[in-house]
């Protein structure tokens, strides 16, 4: 899927970037500098009268399919909730060399980082991925670190991607809706490490968030950064249902699973969660 002209321009681009840091902050997933977040932009676009100084990169990762094309992204150690406030000193632009392997970094004189986003690799890995696969000529990711989602995360059953969905999604009608192929999960891995990179590009291909076990999630989407924000949002608002029937001893029904089956083909939902088409007979019901 790709954005339709007239293409949106530099400065409405930054403030989206502003209002889903800003959207981040307010729900507590991002504390201190946690968190980051990149939008890739297919369409030319001149960025030196913001970003005037100019420095030669080299990318962890080659990206062919984002050549001669943009990747605006956090610096490192940057609040997410400050973003809005002051977009020039809190990011940077990458215009992707020719060949993919490398890029000049465009930043401001006042910018208040040294390097982009220690996640930099896993940024450029889902974008590069989801440019090559759809043609899409606008990604944004949102990576944060919402509380009851990474606090599940440490609980063994729930780093179980069924066992997790089937729990999450049966709080609320807009939760499958919205996150139709539901929630990937990832085991606990070195954070900026080659590894998670793979793993989140392949999980991200079939999902839009992801939960990096005892870390945070990152989600994805090529409408907007508020999407993925909302993603995250509907996720950690499931979560929240879930953290609070456990502090209460697993007394909340949630919806059953003919309730979900029915709001499923009430909305022409195309869910991937193959538990919701099998026979309520044969169907394990949440614990």
């Amino acid at each position: 899927m790709a954005l339709n002209e007239p293409f949106p321009d530099l400065e409405e681009i930054l403030a989206s970037i502003g209002a889903g840091g800003g959207r981040v902050g307010a729900i507590d997933a991002s504390e201190g500098a946690a968190g980051n977040i990149s939008v890739y932009v297919g369409w030319p676009m001149e960025v030196r009268r913001r970003f005037p100084i100019v420095e030669e990169i080299r990318l962890p990762r080659p990206v062919p399919h984002l050549a001669n094309n943009l990747v605006i992204v956090t610096g490192s150690g940057r609040r997410l909730r400050e973003i809005q406030v002051d977009p020039i000193a809190n990011l940077g632009v990458v215009r992707v060399s020719a060949d993919g392997t490398a890029g000049v970094l465009h930043t401001a004189a006042g910018r208040l980082f040294e390097r982009v986003t220690s996640e930099w690799n896993s940024h450029l890995g889902v974008h590069d991925d989801a440019v090559e696969r759809t043609g899409t000529n606008f990604h944004a990711i949102v990576h944060a670190q919402p509380p009851r989602l990474t606090f599940l995360s440490h609980v063994p059953e729930y780093r179980d991607e069924d066992y997790l969905n089937r729990r999450l999604l049966r709080w609320e009608p807009e939760t499958i809706i919205n996150l139709p192929a539901g929630i990937g999960v990832l085991p606990f891995m070195l954070p900026g490490s080659a590894s998670l990179m793979e793993a989140n590009v392949k999980s991200l291909r079939t999902h839009r968030i992801v939960i990096w076990a005892k870390h945070g999630v990152m989600a994805r989407s090529s409408i907007s950064v508020k999407r993925a924000v909302d993603r995250i949002e509907y996720a950690e608002t499931a979560a929240s249902y879930e953290y609070m029937d456990l502090m209460t001893g697993g007394r909340a029904e949630g919806l059953t699973l003919d309730e979900l089956r029915a709001v499923v083909a009430a909305f022409d939902v195309e869910t991937t969660q193959a538990w919701l088409a099998a026979p309520a007979a044969t169907a394990p019901k949440p614990r």
